[in-house]
């Protein structure tokens, strides 16, 4: 029987109930020192939902989550989902136009925030905009400080330790229909759209992902590098519920901290991006550490390549496997597995999870045959129910039968083995996280120095890709590559922020005045490579 089907049925909320009522004392987060068992963050997520309750939330609310990996964001999560309400995963780098966005279009009612993350006070910066949000009623702050609070704010420990021994009623949940995540990801021309998953898509695809790589409850899991990104709320948070493991976090991601941890917690299953492993390997601290007890992970949200993989899995993670990951197909779509031919492994993204169907179609949406290359389209237990308040869009999104467009060029090989060869859409996956060209060029188009402005993506060892911004300044302008990075600064999260900047007198251009993006990037490679000693 597929690890889906013994969660078919069942909500988020019962996958946490359950292993709480089974093994109540086994350690499901580890935190620096501090460890919580599954019977301990149920009872917390228990008395947070009792909280909310009284507070007037209810099934279908929105709650977004502006946290960073701290095991505070699992405790959200699970109280959530027993009243039945709606998460809203958000990433708390996002700049103060990125989130007032998020919270009004995705209607929230609660946010629970960090009180200061990364040299942010997020008290000030949301009391800068609350009055301005209609619908979000409450803040919940997460941390040490013993502040005062008017009526619309809260702090998280306060909550939990009202919501002790209080009942509330609750939301029925019906797991197959009912939306549990709203997950935003850029769409086209980089506008923002709220990819909306039930508890079925979200539980079906963890399940399904971690029995590939064979998770058990005697595992230890590290790697997830930010909880409110769709592979670690699903996979992550989720999948390692779903087995009964351990998961350790990491507040951010950082090398050689995590080589310490992965030492200190006997890590067994390693999952990330493949920046996280390749500056891992880079580490001069890796030699000083034993790193004998991991035995297998995933590897997506970026392409990495054949070289890399041989070498992470020689010298790092043995079995490491790679996946193929969209949000709006909750995470893994596909994904590569120990029993597969070792070439299989290693030139192909696996093949699809259990009951998910993967077809290959013409830019006019026909089907094509095997062995040809188009763009991928998917149907299965994990793909979306659509995009949050945009019906056209989602509309647009599916082809025939149910079939999710993902944009992304590839082919299935006649054993079913999933091939991914380009993108159809000028997305840039810079260190897993997506970046539109089209939102950076709006920001420096803006400058009075700029006069033209396109944005390439180019290949790096330890991103995936660089964000490179070749830029045609103003006749007589005088502007340099740093001022074009501080202009964008604060007006894009710092991801999205060009890696380089490159000027040039024109651009290269179609018959019909377009930039020839392809074209543009092998030049700035070329001139990249010559640079180099």
């Amino acid at each position: 029987m597929a690890l889906g089907e013994r969660i078919r049925g069942r909500s988020v909320a019962q996958v946490l109930e359950e292993r709480a009522a089974d093994d109540p004392d086994r350690v499901f987060l580890i935190f620096g020192d501090r460890r919580f068992t599954y019977g301990q963050v149920d009872r917390q997520a228990t008395s947070l939902a009792a909280a909310l309750h009284e507070l007037g939330i209810e099934r279908g609310d929105r709650i977004a989550l502006d946290l960073p990996n701290w095991p505070e964001f699992a405790v959200s999560l699970f109280a959530a989902a027993k009243l039945g309400a709606v998460i809203v995963p958000l990433n708390p780098f996002y700049t103060v136009p990125e989130l007032q966005y998020m919270l009004r279009h995705s209607e929230a009612a609660v946010c629970i925030s960090a009180e200061t993350f990364g040299g942010t006070d997020y008290l000030q910066l949301f009391e800068g905009f609350l009055t301005s949000l209609p619908d979000l009623q409450y803040l919940v702050t997460v941390g040490e400080e013993d502040l005062w609070y008017d009526d619309r704010i809260y702090q998280f420990e306060d909550l939990v330790s009202s919501g002790e021994g209080r009942s509330f009623p609750r939301g029925a949940v019906d797991p197959e229909e009912d939306v549990f995540a709203i997950l935003y990801t850029s769409g086209t021309m980089g506008k923002p759209k709220g990819v909306a998953l039930t508890h079925r898509n979200l539980l079906w695809t963890a399940a399904e992902t971690v029995a590939a790589v064979g998770l058990t409850q005697d595992d230890v899991v590290f790697g997830v590098t930010t909880l409110f990104h769709v592979f670690g709320l699903g996979p992550g948070i989720l999948g390692t519920a779903t087995a009964g493991a351990a998961l350790v976090l990491q507040e951010q991601f950082n090398p050689t901290e995590a080589l310490r941890l992965i030492d200190e917690h006997r890590v067994t299953v390693h999952h990330g991006v493949p920046t996280v492993f390749t500056t891992e390997l880079r580490n001069p601290e890796r030699a000083r550490h034993d790193l004998t007890s991991l035995r297998t992970g995933i590897v997506a949200g970026a392409p990495v390549s054949e070289e890399w993989l041989r070498r992470i899995r020689s010298e790092l993670c043995p079995g490491l496997q790679v996946a193929y990951s969209l949000t709006e197909t909750s995470s893994t779509a596909a994904i590569t597995r120990l029993s597969d031919p070792e070439d299989k492994q290693l030139f192909t993204v696996g093949q699809p999870l259990a009951e998910t169907e993967i077809r290959v179609l013409d830019p006019q949406g026909a089907i094509l045959p095997v062995e040809s290359l188009g763009e991928l389209a998917v149907r299965g237990p994990g793909v979306m129910k659509g995009y949050y308040r945009q019906p056209g869009l989602t509309a647009q999104a599916f082809g025939g039968d149910g079939f999710f467009l993902t944009g992304d060029l590839g082919m299935v090989d006649e054993e079913g083995f999933v091939h991914i060869v380009g993108r159809r859409k000028e997305l840039i996956i810079r260190g897993g996280f997506n970046v539109y060209p089209r939102e950076v060029e709006d920001r420096i188009r803006a400058h009075p120095a700029v006069l033209d402005v396109s944005v390439v993506g180019l290949q790096h060892d330890v991103l995936g890709e660089a964000v490179c911004a070749c830029v045609v300044a103003m006749e007589g302008a005088i502007i340099t590559g740093e001022e074009i990075k501080e202009w964008c600064r604060g007006a894009l999260a710092e991801y999205k922020l060009p890696d380089l900047v490159r000027f040039f007198d024109g651009f290269p251009l179609t018959g019909s005045g377009k930039v020839r993006r392809v074209e543009l990037a092998r030049m700035v490679s070329a001139d990249e490579s010559s640079r180099r000693p």
